[in-house]
């Protein structure tokens, strides 16, 4: 007989809305748009047009003047009446100027005709034909160079490292360079940037002259930058509170009275406030202008989110059965945004319904941030559950208490004490068993990924300590995993991305039959090996039975492609090992492929993948499911 496994998530907080076309999920308009059904139904006098679009150019140029243009990029729409199709039109002289502009070009001449007429000059009441001919012509002229540049106050130098700002050169404010006008302006973004980061928070640009001369075809620029005058951070406020501590706002911040003021300090304070999860919104600004005394003000001004909110999601597997699953968040218990999170679980439902085969799983996590430093965190948390596995039924309670620290942007770790006690009954293997443990527990992460959900580039390294001591049978255990990913984008836009995994994991300690069995690996499933059931490899224990291992070797290989806003597809293989004594035997892996399909939101892609296992046994599947949110790893 065949077997499959097909899992399915859903989650609160959906709601269905709008027309028959579309529907609405977190608040996010899926296959189609409402400002989209808003603007067509809108739309009471519709022009349509024909469109000649003549550049005189090729490549960049061509590519970046059909951009700009409305016209161009609606020609497929109609329009809202003749005074809406003149509006479109007469935006494009500046559109296609700034184009040109941001390019070198500094002598173009650009023409619109609308029925013959040049559009700047027709009046919004005229009289035109349906559909009307438009007819785009632009001639370029030649690209300019920079010719004398001067730059008047500029930031003395050298700086300490930290403070360093690229000079307006490296991005070819150079004599002789392409003038395209985006470097200008963020050359003068770089110029005040250098001061700010000096301690002059109110630098800016005091005079800037440019011009173009059109017989050497060079552009003369001329900036003066005014740093205005030195500060320290003065007094802060706070402003919208209702039930946050004003000072532990101020203290999160980790701002200091006195200390020169510095743009990277106010990010990092934006940054901290955020990650408290309290506020929807926050914002922090200095006062108009610094004081003689040189301490400038500032001002947080927040407004809080709800304090509770709750969630409920379900699974299904063939396999597996449905699972129900729910969560109830305090965001801000005691005024200083400590959170509790009460998590509970009822998992293994299916039919005929036996509930002594239910997995159930209840839990509490406390998180004190700010403890130490801002970016210190106490993390505690409490835990019971009882799962049903095809060799024992685990009963077991667990708790943690440690700190969790962010070290930089990229860097963070955690440190702790752990304890266990598991009552392993029915185990087919080695019979009844009991275990207590209790030790440390270690965790570093480096992560230079550009986004959690989606990455296209970076790195991502996280390893794991736990030196245990086990009571029943007094035994010392070490167990450790390391795990990395990589991301490599290639293409416009990067919308081919090649992404990698590979996790390695390794127990010390005593004979198998005295390791707790939650602490040996196992592999298999959505996280892991795709098209294996979860946590189905592993050891062969001699009569047919599957047991976790002292070593896991697993890893995995993606393409990915996005076809376009909305949907992507994914090709991958994965391949997994466990071994009892031995380091695993790459002879022995167990290898599943696949493919999937990504559709694209605001939170993440959706993600629905089929696998089938490669190195198939007799109780593996014929192939499997997954679906969810983010991308696999």
């Amino acid at each position: 007989m065949k077997r499959h496994s097909l899992v399915a998530l859903f989650v609160a907080g959906t709601t269905l809305a709008g027309p028959a076309q579309g529907f609405e999920l977190f608040g996010i308009q899926f296959f189609g748009s409402e400002a989209e059904d808003a603007a067509e139904a809108v739309i009471a006098d519709p022009r349509t047009y024909t469109l000649t679009f003549e550049t005189g150019a090729e490549g960049e140029v061509d590519g970046a003047l059909r951009g700009a243009s409305n016209l161009w990029g609606d020609r497929e729409e109609p329009a809202s009446g003749v005074a809406g199709l003149l509006a479109k039109a007469r935006g494009d002289y500046a559109r296609m100027t700034g184009a040109l502009y941001n390019l070198g070009y500094y002598g173009g001449a650009i023409s619109i005709l609308v029925g013959g007429r040049e559009a700047s000059s027709i009046p919004p009441d005229a009289t035109l034909p349906e559909p009307v001919d438009i007819v785009v012509t632009i001639n370029p002229g030649p690209q300019f160079t920079f010719g004398t540049l001067r730059i008047a106050n500029r930031a003395p130098g050298p700086v300490p490292p930290h403070d360093e700002v690229e000079p307006p050169e490296e991005i070819g404010f150079v004599t002789g360079g392409v003038a395209r006008a985006t470097i200008v302006a963020q050359a003068e973004q770089r110029l005040v940037e250098a001061w700010r980061q000096l301690g002059y928070p109110k630098a800016a640009i005091a005079s800037r002259d440019v011009i173009a001369d059109h017989p050497s075809r060079t552009l003369e620029v001329s900036i003066t930058v005014d740093p205005g005058a030195y500060a320290a951070v003065g007094p802060i406020g706070v402003q919208g509170t209702e039930r946050m501590d004003p000072q532990f706002i101020v203290r999160q911040t980790g701002l200091v009275p006195g200390a020169e003021t510095d743009p990277d300090d106010l990010d990092l304070a934006r940054e901290r406030l955020t990650r408290l999860g309290v506020f929807r919104s926050l914002r922090i600004e200095a006062a108009e202008a610094v004081p003689a005394n040189g301490l400038l003000p500032y001002q947080i001004i927040v407004q809080e989110q709800a304090l509770r909110r709750f969630g409920i999601g379900a699974s299904y597997g063939t396999l597996d059965g449905l699972g129900v699953e729910g969560y109830w968040l305090h965001r801000n218990l005691f005024g200083q945004a400590e959170r509790l999170r009460l998590d509970a679980r009822v998992a293994g439902i299916s039919w005929p319904i036996e509930t002594e085969e239910f997995d159930y799983a209840f839990g509490g996590t406390f998180t004190k941030p700010g403890i130490f430093t801002p970016d210190t965190d106490l993390v505690a948390s409490i835990s019971a559950d009882r799962s049903v596995l095809p060799l024992y039924t685990e009963n077991s309670v667990q708790g943690r208490v440690g700190i969790e620290q962010l070290f930089t942007d990229t860097i963070s770790g955690g440190v702790g004490v752990q304890f266990q006690h598991s009552y392993f009954e029915d185990d087919e293997t080695f019979g009844d068993r009991t275990f207590t443990t209790a030790g440390l527990y270690g965790r570093g992460v480096f992560d230079s990924r550009d986004s959690d959900l989606d990455p296209t580039e970076g790195f991502y390294i996280e390893g794991t300590i736990d030196p245990l001591y086990e009571f029943e049978y007094e035994n010392t255990l070490v167990r450790a995993t390391l795990e990395g990913r990589t991301y490599f984008g290639f293409g416009e836009d990067d919308n081919i991305v090649l992404a990698a995994r590979v996790r390695a994991g390794a127990l010390a300690g005593p004979s198998l039959s005295e390791i707790p069995p939650d602490l040996l690996f196992f592999a298999g499933g959505g996280g892991s090996v795709r098209g294996y059931a979860y946590r189905s490899i592993g050891v062969d224990d001699g009569a047919g039975n599957v047991t976790g291992g002292r070593y896991l070797l697993e890893g995995s290989l993606e393409a990915r492609m996005r076809f376009n806003d909305q949907f992507g597809g994914v090709a991958f293989l994965d391949g997994g090992y466990v071994a009892a004594d031995t380091f695993p035997d790459l002879e022995e892996l167990k290898l599943g492929a696949g493919v999937g399909i990504r559709y694209y939101t605001a939170l993440g892609p959706l993600r629905l993948d089929l696998a089938l296992p490669l190195n198939k046994g007799e109780d593996d599947p014929d192939y499997a499911l997954y679906v969810g949110i983010g991308q696999s790893f």
